[in-house]
């Protein structure tokens, strides 16, 4: 039985990334340390979490939805510190991952880091380059999908083993220390699969026009609402057109993270620059069958 660290997230359907986060965080820390906050209470969330800390909650539209959601998650992490050095908490379609190169896993990495911390994997967005990748997703995303984007708004402080506050959405924390260890990433896995992005954009279009608001009534991502959507091929098929970037030293990308490192206004959180670098990179072979 291990404490040395615990994954959080929260969920409402999604099957196909529950998966995903299920195999990836269920074997790198078991099971038995794996917390869902079931949305809505599914019945299929409940059966593929089987074996894990599955918190049910009312699926009632209401609004406000995000700050409700990362007030709840702030509360679970902080409550999970009282037994666990560290927690892993983010959405459901987000994984973070050590490359194989640093020769550990990211327990092994995790059982190292000091305490009263907070760390910060660079974000890369997994997509599916449609033009050139036809294998479906099946034990496996990396292989199937080799191909990622630099994605510095999901470089987010996602490690957590001290008492302070995540902002809504997760991009920010109030500890003034940036900590990016070299090797960590967090893989968001929205795009990476077509078939499975349609699915999800579906559900979340219901779910928005269930709550029968604006963005700023309801205080959930635009990018849920189903006039922000746009033509899901023509988002695919854009990728194609992201410029290819030799090598993966990302060692730019977290200086200047660094460089940018500053508070966020008066707001008590901290903050780096996002810039778009609109740059894709095929990950090295020995990334496949990682996730």
């Amino acid at each position: 039985m291990q404490s040395t660290a615990a994954a959080l997230t929260m969920v409402r359907d999604d099957a196909f990334f529950l998966k995903a986060w299920l195999r990836h965080y269920g074997g790198l820390f078991g099971r038995e340390n794996c917390y869902i906050v079931n949305h809505g209470r599914g019945e299929e969330v409940a059966r593929l979490a089987e074996g894990c800390n599955i918190i049910g909650i009312p699926g009632d539209p209401h609004k406000n939805f995000d700050m409700k959601r990362w007030r709840m998650l702030n509360n679970l992490v902080q409550g999970l510190r009282c037994y666990y050095n560290h927690v892993v908490v983010g959405d459901v379609d987000e994984l973070v991952v050590v490359d194989p190169a640093a020769g550990k896993t990211l327990l092994e990495m995790l059982e190292h880091v000091k305490l009263r911390r907070v760390l910060t994997p660079v974000g890369l967005e997994v997509i599916h380059r449609i033009d050139i990748e036809d294998q479906p997703i099946e034990e496996h995303i990396i292989g199937p999908r080799r191909h990622v984007r630099l994605a510095p708004h999901y470089s987010k402080p996602c490690i957590i083993s001290s008492g302070d506050k995540i902002a809504r959405g997760g991009h920010y924390t109030q500890n003034d220390t940036l900590r990016t260890p070299d090797h960590l990433y967090l893989f968001h896995l929205k795009f990476c699969d077509f078939g499975a992005y349609a699915a999800a954009m579906d559900q979340r279009n219901r779910v928005t026009q269930a709550l029968g608001g604006t963005v700023k009534d309801i205080a959930i991502g635009r990018h849920w609402f189903a006039e922000a959507r746009g033509e899901d091929r023509a988002v695919f098929e854009g990728f194609a057109g992201l410029k290819p970037a030799s090598g993966f030293d990302l060692t730019s990308v977290r200086k200047r993270m660094h460089d940018t490192w500053r508070p966020r206004g008066d707001t008590g959180f901290w903050q780096f620059d996002h810039p778009d670098y609109a740059v894709q990179l095929t990950l090295p072979e020995r990334f496949v069958g990682l996730i």
